[in-house]
């Protein structure tokens, strides 16, 4: 399963993940990773959720999202929700096609592993592709 939660800058939409990251923690009977650029979330979310800091990790674009997430899972069997924040700052490009082909990607590998994906993207939701709001 594939959540997108999409808005401008300043929309709440962090806020909206830091309350869901730290009920997962609460109900999810796996591991619960979220993976950010910066060091925002630190002091927000529960000490249990494993915070990865993408920039440490130089994730240039989808395809090394890609691996980084299946490098994750290959090293956890215990993952059941991963959240990420800032895709697009991620990754360091806009929503575009390439999102909507990662996030098809992604819902494939959520549905074959038994993972939930919460994705928070900071762009106008209505510039967003169809591909992108069928996970809206």
């Amino acid at each position: 399963m594939i959540r997108v939660i999409m808005g401008k800058k300043g929309s709440g939409k962090t806020k909206q993940m830091i309350n869901m990251i730290n009920e997962a923690v609460q109900t999810e009977h796996g591991n619960v990773v979220c993976i950010e650029k910066g060091n925002k979330l630190t002091f927000d979310i529960h000490y249990q959720i494993r915070l990865v800091e993408s920039s440490q990790y130089d994730i240039a674009n989808y395809t090394a999202l890609k691996g980084f997430i299946s490098g994750l899972y290959a090293g956890n069997y215990d993952i059941t929700h991963i959240f990420i924040d800032s895709l697009t700052k991620i990754v360091g490009g806009e929503c575009d096609n390439d999102t909507e082909n990662f996030l098809d990607w992604l819902s494939k590998f959520a549905d074959q592993h038994n993972i939930k994906f919460t994705i928070t993207i900071s762009d106008d939701e209505s510039l967003a592709p169809e591909g992108v709001k069928k996970y809206f």
